[in-house]
């Protein structure tokens, strides 16, 4: 028998709602896939899910509009018609007498006598919308819900949105963390996309990789160093990620703390809060797929070593304009409070080598930046240099 054979024995089986007769034109252990919503294996699941809609819908009728084969591939276009008359349920609704007119179209793989798979495409939306399970096109229920939906939509960007701004030629910051928004994550022009230095927190993630998308999509993540606000979003950018060479490590782990990280210097009041929210702020291990070093270029910017908060943290320096984008090399806001402040060493519990970190600022002044963006708040602009030397200088 021909594969369009069994394909209109199928669907005749289909319309005189034998679903014995159905079930066996099917091969055991096939699938019948509804994109987008479940897959059936035979010959129990498709028995059970025909037996269900007929019960659903006792006058259910299926006529074919239009078959194409090609080889052991039968596409068939088809209009299912029928009353939600009961006495059984579809989908957990009771019968609500309403009446449903739909198109579709099933994608056949069948070989011998019988379907081997398939890929069943139809609008699950107009069917929800003929049973009465979503309002009607352009009704006032609909303009309601459309409504709530967006005010959902408001409050989720309220609290996982980001914050777009350009601060230079062919570079923005986004800004991301609820509530204060004082996660910075930057974004480089290079070659039609966009580079992501640091990756923020996980809560980032898709607002991130939305507004990557406006810009022409992620070439490449690269990690000024991998702790987990830094980290965070990642993991799930679908992108290379790189990171310097003693981050490797850290980067990779699943571990949320560093080894050096001590808490115990932290106020009475963090020491608490700071393990939950390093642990909500982190997206997992990341996959590597190389490192970078001092000296190499990132999308019109050198790499600069910077180390002290973390052994292999990086910043990235471009000498036209002497824009410098630093991470953690120093901070313009108190960790514990959220208090915006004058650029100062990072806070000794979260610091790989405090002196380091010193000398790291003080490297980073010798290269006298117009302006230097952290990882967390705001800019050192004006006198850069002389605001970093008090940086280095001043008590942890």
């Amino acid at each position: 028998m021909a594969p369009s054979d069994i394909a209109r024995r199928y669907f005749d089986a289909l319309s005189a709602r034998d679903v014995d007769a159905a079930v066996a034109c099917w091969a055991t252990g096939a699938v019948d896939r509804m994109v987008g919503q479940q897959d059936l294996v035979a010959p129990e699941g498709v028995r059970q899910y025909l037996a269900e809609l007929f019960g659903a819908f006792p006058d259910g009728h299926f006529e074919v509009l239009d078959l194409i084969a090609a080889g052991k591939r039968i596409a068939v276009r088809w209009r299912a018609r029928g009353t939600f008359a009961g006495p059984g349920r579809f989908q957990g609704f009771e019968p609500n007498h309403a009446t449903l007119d739909i198109e579709g179209c099933d994608v056949f793989t069948i070989a011998g006598d019988s379907i081997q798979g398939n890929d069943a495409y139809f609008d699950s939306a107009s069917i929800a919308r003929q049973l009465g399970m979503l309002p009607p096109v352009g009704s006032r229920a609909e303009a309601r819900l459309t409504r709530l939906a967006n005010a959902r939509t408001r409050a989720r960007g309220w609290i996982h949105g980001v914050e777009l701004e350009r601060i230079a030629e062919g570079v923005w910051i986004v800004r991301g963390g609820f509530p204060l928004k004082t996660m910075n994550v930057y974004l480089l022009e290079d070659d039609g996309g966009v580079t992501v230095f640091d990756a923020g927190i996980s809560d980032m993630t898709a607002a991130l990789r939305a507004t990557c998308v406006r810009l022409g999509g992620i070439k490449r993540v690269v990690l000024g160093h991998a702790d987990c606000d830094h980290r965070g979003a990642a993991p799930r950018l679908e992108a290379p990620v790189l990171c310097h060479p003693a981050e490797e490590q850290a980067a990779e782990s699943a571990h949320a703390f560093r080894p050096y990280w001590d808490f115990s210097q932290l106020s009475a009041y963090a020491r608490p809060i700071y393990p939950r929210l390093l642990r909500a702020w982190d997206g997992g291990a990341v996959k590597l797929t190389g490192t970078v070093q001092e000296g190499d270029e990132i999308a019109g910017f050198r790499v600069v070593h910077l180390p002290g908060h973390a052994p292999g943290l990086i910043g990235l320096f471009r000498e036209p304009d002497r824009l410098a984008l630093v991470s953690d090399c120093f901070y313009t806001v108190d960790p514990q409070t959220g208090r915006k402040n004058a650029a100062h060493v990072p806070h000794p519990a979260f610091n790989f080598d405090t002196d380091q970190a010193r000398a790291s600022i003080r490297k980073l002044a010798q290269l006298a930046p117009s302006a230097a963006w952290p990882g967390h708040a705001d800019p050192v602009t004006g006198d850069v240099l002389a605001q970093l030397e008090r940086a280095a200088s001043a008590p942890a």
